[in-house]
């Protein structure tokens, strides 16, 4: 019952002009370094999109252009150092359709417990660079949240999109992947990062 009542209400179509809408938002955008593990604006809860105005609208693009500039697939605001609930992606779902789109003060819904089917795959970050690690997440996720002008929005993922989904809400939260990792897996993942070059400009911890 409660699958069939998640798939009956209006979810937003993230497909349609999909290529358009991106390069428009990267093309009025400018690309801001990627903040890595260790800075504070990463590891805490953001505030809230109260305003949603030009502000908001040219921060997306500069989101949008940055992740395009990084190679990834999903983006929130706290990892370009700009502590609000704003995230952003261009990711393609196990099927391999395009899905591209923002979403503000996400929330991320319970599943019921029939739609747990725990997906392992590797998941990597781009404030971690370089480092990849096996995580099990639902292989289906659904966030709500609101748009740049603040209307409500539905969005639903399946496979490699659910994950995209999933991860960039937890960052919002204070939460990285490596916290959903065991000890062991985690200090592996930073090893990996430390040993690894970043593809994209990033912004220095202090020391």
């Amino acid at each position: 019952m409660a699958e069939q009542e998640t798939d009956e209400r209006e979810f937003i179509d993230d497909t349609q002009d999909a290529d358009e809408r991106e390069r428009a938002h990267r093309e009025r955008g400018t690309v801001r370094p990627i903040t890595v593990v260790g800075n504070p604006v990463l590891h805490r809860e953001c505030a809230d999109v109260t305003e949603f105005d030009e502000g908001l609208a040219a921060l997306v693009d500069d989101m949008f252009a940055s992740q395009r500039a990084a190679s990834g697939v999903g983006l929130a605001a706290n990892q370009v150092g700009v502590d609000l609930k704003v995230f952003v992606y261009d990711c393609e779902d196990d099927e391999g359709v395009r899905h591209v789109g923002v979403v503000c003060n996400p929330v991320l819904e319970e599943l019921p417990a029939d739609r747990r089917v725990l997906d392992d795959n590797n998941e990597g970050c781009l404030s971690v660079p370089t480092a990849y690690a096996e995580l099990a997440r639902p292989d289906y996720a659904v966030v709500r949240g609101q748009d740049t002008s603040g209307k409500p929005v539905l969005v639903r993922g399946t496979g490699y999109f659910a994950r995209c989904l999933q991860h960039e809400t937890d960052h919002l939260y204070g939460r990285l992947y490596l916290d959903r990792l065991s000890k062991r897996e985690r200090k592996n993942a930073l090893k990996q990062m430390a040993e690894g070059t970043p593809r994209y400009e990033t912004v220095p911890n202090e020391s």
